[in-house]
C-alpha cells in the first residue's frame, strides 16, 4: 500500500518489514534531525538580501559561485558548540536517535575527510571533527547516531547534481562522482565513528536503480546493521520517507518516517520566528505514531553552535509529556482504531502473561468526560489513565454499537491524555 505523502522511489524495499535490523528504529518513534553547516553563517541573508527559501538552500537560491560561497568556511568558528549539551537536549526530549548533516547539498563536510579539504577540520578556524564529537557523546548518553549524506546533489563537486551556474549539467560525470567521492566518504563515516544507526540519504533526483543498488550494497558491506533511509531512491530504502513535514493520511503496511521542522526552515535563519506550538508538535508525534511512523524533528543551530532556545523549549515540553506517557508510543504499533478525529490509538502486545494494551490518546477531552469509541477488536477488561500511578479504574460500558468510557469531567492533561485499555 502507498500514500501520496511518500513520493515515487522513496517507499520501503520489498521484504524490509520483516528485517530485524529495523527493530530499534521502529521502537524509537522519535528522533532529532540537525541541519548545520556553512549556511548558518549568512543565516538567511546574502549581501543584504533576504533568502526567501529554507536556510540551507541559500547557495542555490542566489546562485552563489563556489569560489565565493566556500569562503564562508573561514568564518565558521562555532566556539559554543558542545556535543554533550546537544545530545542531552535530544535525550531529555525523549528522542532516541539523532541524525546530523555530515554533508548537505553545498558539499561542505562536518567531518574530517581524506577525499576533500572542504571540511570542518581542514577548512575552518574551528578545526574540530563535529561528527566525531557527536558520535562519542551519543554512545555515552545512549542515543543512536545517524548521518545525513547528500548522495545526489553536491553543489561543490563538478560531478554532483544541482549546480548549473558553475558547471555544465550535461557534461557532469555523475557516476565518477559516486565512485570517487560518495562511496569513499561513506566508508569514512561507516568505519570511523563507531556504530552508526542509519544513513539518511536525500533528494534522489537523477540516481538510477543500479546506482542506488550499488550504494546500498556498499553500505551493507561496510556496516551490515546500519539502516538506509528511503531517500536512497528507487524504493530500496529500509524504511519509507515521507515528504518534508508530510504526514500519511492513514495507516499503511510499511515502516515510514516524517522529517519535520519546528519553525519553517531546516538550516538556521535569523528571521524565521514561526515556531510551531509545543502542543501542535506533540499532536503530530502522536498522529504519526498512531499510523506506525517515526517523527524526525529538526533543529537548526546557529553559527556559534547553539540550538535556538525556542527549539529547546518545545522539545523540553514534549520530553516532559513523554516521561509520563512514553509507554503509549515507544515500542507500539499503529492502533486498530483510526480516523477518530478527537483521539488516536496505538497498540502494544502483552508479553510474559501481561495483557495486550490499547492506548487511547485523547487530544481533545470532552466536556462531560464521556469517551465514545467504536467497538475495539477485543473485549476491554479494564481502563485507567496512564498518568495515574494508582491505575484507578474508569467505568467502561459496551452498548454493542460503541464503547463508553467514563472519565473525569476536567481535562486530565491539556496537551493529550492517554487512557490505557487492557484487553
Amino acid at each position: 500500500m502507498s500514500d501520496e505523502a511518500i513520493r515515487g522511489g522513496r517507499s520501503q524495499r520489498v521484504g524490509a518489514a520483516q528485517d530485524p535490523r529495523l527493530t530499534w528504529w521502529r521502537e524509537s518513534r522519535f528522533g532529532m534531525f540537525i541541519h548545520w553547516g556553512l549556511y548558518a553563517v549568512p543565516a538567511g541573508f546574502w549581501k543584504g538580501q533576504e533568502c526567501d527559501t529554507i536556510g540551507e538552500w541559500i547557495m542555490h537560491r542566489f546562485k552563489i559561485p563556489i569560489a565565493e560561497y566556500q569562503r564562508l568556511a573561514e568564518q565558521f568558528n562555532p566556539v559554543r558548540f558542545n556535543a554533550a549539551e546537544w545530545v542531552a537536549v535530544a535525550r531529555e526530549a525523549g528522542q532516541r536517535y539523532l541524525v546530523i548533516t555530515a554533508k548537505h547539498h553545498d558539499g561542505f563536510c562536518l567531518f574530517r575527510s581524506r577525499h576533500t579539504a572542504y571540511n570542518v577540520v581542514d577548512a575552518t578556524p574551528f578545526g574540530r571533527d563535529i561528527c566525531a564529537e557527536l558520535a562519542d557523546e551519543c554512545q555515552r548518553q545512549g542515543i543512536k547516531l545517524g548521518f545525513y549524506y547528500s548522495q545526489t546533489q553536491d553543489w561543490h563537486h563538478p560531478g554532483g547534481a544541482g549546480n548549473s551556474w558553475d558547471y555544465d549539467e550535461e557534461s557532469k560525470d555523475f557516476d565518477g562522482y559516486l565512485d570517487t567521492l560518495v562511496k569513499p566518504q561513506l566508508e569514512e563515516l561507516l568505519t570511523g565513528y563507531g556504530p552508526i544507526g542509519l544513513i539518511w540519504f536525500d533528494t534522489p533526483l537523477r540516481i538510477t536503480a543500479e546506482q542506488s543498488s550499488r550504494l546500498l550494497d556498499h553500505c551493507r558491506h561496510l556496516s551490515p546493521e546500519t539502516l538506509i533511509s528511503g531517500r536512497l531512491g528507487n524504493d530500496l530504502g529500509d524504511y519509507a520517507s515521507a515528504g518534508d513535514n508530510a504526514i500519511l493520511a492513514g495507516r499503511v503496511d510499511m515502516d515510514w518516517e516524517t522529517p519535520a521542522t519546528i519553525n519553517r526552515t531546516w538550516g538556521f535563519k535569523r528571521q524565521d520566528h514561526q515556531w510551531k506550538p509545543a502542543e501542535e508538535l506533540l499532536h503530530k508525534l502522536i498522529d504519526i505514531g498512531s499510523k506506525g511512523g517515526n517523527y524526525l524533528l529538526n533543529v537548526g543551530p546557529t553559527a556559534e553552535g547553539l540550538i535556538p532556545q525556542p527549539s529547546i523549549d518545545r522539545l523540553q515540553a514534549m520530553g516532559a509529556w513523554l516521561r509520563v506517557n512514553g509507554a503509549a508510543l515507544y515500542g507500539t504499533v499503529a492502533g486498530p482504531l483510526q480516523d477518530l478525529g478527537w483521539a488516536r490509538t496505538t497498540f502494544k502486545a502483552g508479553r510474559d502473561g501481561a495483557p495486550d494494551r490499547l492506548f487511547l490518546h485523547v487530544l481533545y477531552w470532552p466536556n462531560d468526560g464521556l469517551l465514545r469509541l467504536p467497538p475495539p477488536p477485543a473485549p476491554i477488561s479494564r481502563a485507567y489513565l496512564l498518568a495515574d500511578p494508582s491505575e484507578a479504574l474508569l467505568p467502561v460500558a459496551a452498548t454493542g454499537e460503541e464503547l463508553l468510557i467514563h472519565g473525569p469531567s476536567e481535562t486530565p492533561d491539556p496537551s493529550a491524555t492517554v487512557v490505557v485499555l487492557e484487553c
